[in-house]
């Protein structure tokens, strides 16, 4: 489980992905918030900017991202 520690009072979606290291690019973020391959808390997001707050779990490629104060 990767770890990502909020600075504000939220991140949003994409910056979290690439904040974690799973997705190399904004663009690579978009698109796979797009195709539907990522889901926040159990539910699939197509939102790319889709805000964030502690105790949400992102889950992408089999790898989950707590998002943490």
């Amino acid at each position: 489980m990767e770890i990502v520690k909020l600075r504000e009072e939220y991140i949003r979606l994409g910056q979290a992905l690439k904040a974690a290291g799973l997705a190399e690019s904004g663009v690579d973020a978009k698109y796979a918030i797009l195709d539907g391959k990522v889901s926040v808390n159990g539910q699939v997001e197509y939102q790319r900017g889709k805000k964030l707050k502690a105790g949400d779990l992102v889950q992408y490629g089999g790898e989950t991202i707590r998002i943490e104060a």
